[in-house]
């Protein structure tokens, strides 16, 4: 396993582990702090421009499409975060907060999170365990 996997792994499992704890904590504030993000255009544009470089960050770096899951985990983090991150400039700011309310955000906030935990709990344990 290359040392870039393992320690995007830890990277991005501890962050996604991290963060889903906070808002599994305080979900109200999570819910109304996103609600408030996508119908900030300013702040949405700046957002979006976060998750495209994160994305596009990671796809450039580690692009790997073998060697296991973890690898395989990691690249898809990478272009999720970039394709979100590009739909949301593409879009307008009203088409935007059109497409995130389909999502039922408030409603689904816990199966939400819980991919979020889940995603971060596998690649935390499977970097941590690997080995260069």
């Amino acid at each position: 396993m290359s040392p870039r996997t393992i320690y995007l792994g830890r990277l991005i499992g501890f962050f996604c582990v991290l963060i889903a704890l906070v808002m599994l904590s305080h979900k109200q504030a999570t819910v109304e702090t996103m609600t408030a993000l996508v119908h900030d255009a300013p702040l949405l544009f700046f957002a979006s421009i976060m998750t495209l470089v994160a994305g596009l960050a990671i796809v450039l770096a580690h692009n790997v499409w073998s060697g296991g899951a973890l690898p395989v985990v990691v690249t898809l983090v990478g272009w999720i975060s970039l394709i979100k991150g590009l739909i949301f400039l593409i879009l307008s700011p009203e088409t935007s907060a059109a497409y995130f309310e389909t999502f039922r955000y408030g409603q689904l906030f816990y199966l939400y999170t819980s991919i979020t935990l889940v995603v971060g709990i596998y690649l935390t344990i499977t970097s941590l365990r690997s080995s260069t």
